[in-house]
């Protein structure tokens, strides 16, 4: 069986150049070609990788085994529907598409078509976020904080902050949790326009932990953690650096020290867990190729892009009723108490 597939970029934007780069240097993987809007963008990247340039998509696709779609969220439906149509494996970035109706639909088709579609939820693949999953796997979790923060420079501003940043803790919510939400409380703070710029959410589960997410884009320092409360440990996940670090149970004493009097000491243990030197995006593209080769279900199910997915939208409509807008001077609403997360 061929090991190689032949595999094209749709969409050259900031992200879809680094789709580009890794697919250029992965095994299991054939660059030939790369689909955008922009000929000057379009034309420059293929110089730089020595592949064609392709303005028409069906060119591209007759071309190719798989895909990625690396287009702003509006066009992710028809673009993954046509090449689903074509009998084309496709990875799509995150979100799967901007409804809920588009990513059912698209749901549909990648199980009628018996094709490997995998959604681009990264943070699945960072060896910190599955490194700390295996510590958690002996641990009793009472409450999981995500925090996603980000400087407004550079930011999406085509979506607000829950669909630019958040999306990507509401599938790790999911996946941790391995369950659906039953009550929700979000709010947000617009500073720039009415989109949300700063978003603020907990969620209840029938059974585990207590979520807080917490997305902004109005925060200089850019922060990717995840910070967890178990009965037995205090443990820190760090995305961007890529670490882990355990804080065992500490044991309080008073130590009498004869002359000197009477000491108070506290003693822990705190654990740095190793984790291994690999880049997210090798790692996903290199699975969605290895499922296509030996098809196999990817780890980010479109199933899976669609729960997350609604679980984002949830969140934005809950933060935009209660939105406070920091340049306007009429009353802003009360946030609510906890209430059940519409289904």
């Amino acid at each position: 069986m061929n090991q190689v597939r032949r595999v094209g970029v749709i969409g050259l934007g900031r992200m879809g150049q680094q789709h580009v780069r890794v697919y250029s240097a992965i095994r299991r993987a054939q660059l030939v070609g790369v689909c955008d809007v922009n000929p000057e963008v379009g034309n420059h990247i293929a110089q730089r990788y020595d592949i064609p340039y392709f303005t028409d998509l069906d060119e591209l696709l007759a071309r190719v085994e798989a895909v990625s779609v690396v287009t702003p969220t509006p066009y992710h439906f028809e673009i993954a529907k046509r090449c689903l149509e074509r009998g084309v494996h496709v990875l799509v970035e995150k979100p799967i598409a901007q409804t809920v109706e588009e990513a059912e639909r698209l749901v549909e088709l990648a199980e009628r078509s018996g094709l490997v579609m995998q959604v681009g939820h990264i943070e699945r693949f960072n060896p910190a976020y599955v490194e700390m999953k295996n510590v958690l796997e002996e641990l009793t979790v009472v409450a999981v904080n995500f925090r996603r923060l980000s400087a407004y420079a550079g930011s999406n501003t085509d979506v607000d902050v829950v669909l630019d940043l958040m999306i990507h803790d509401a599938d790790l919510v999911l996946d941790l949790a391995n369950n659906e939400p039953v009550w929700m409380a979000a709010g947000g703070i617009s500073a720039f326009g009415k989109a949300v710029d700063y978003a603020s959410a907990q969620l209840r589960f029938e059974s585990g932990p207590l979520m807080f997410l917490t997305a902004s884009r109005l925060t200089e320092e850019k922060v990717r953690s995840i910070e967890v409360t178990a009965l037995e440990a205090y443990v820190e996940a760090n995305l961007l650096n890529k670490t882990v670090t355990v804080h065992r149970r500490t044991i309080a004493q008073y130590v009498n020290q004869n002359s000197r009097g009477v000491k108070y000491r506290q003693e822990g243990v705190v654990e740095s867990i190793v984790v291994p030197v690999i880049e997210p995006l090798s790692a996903e593209l290199q699975h969605f190729l290895d499922c296509v080769v030996e098809g196999q279900t990817p780890l980010v199910t479109p199933q899976d892009g669609l729960r997350a997915l609604r679980l984002a939208l949830s969140i934005r409509d809950a933060t935009r009723a209660n939105l406070v807008n920091i340049h306007e001077k009429t009353a802003q609403p009360a946030l609510p108490d906890l209430h059940p997360l519409a289904r």
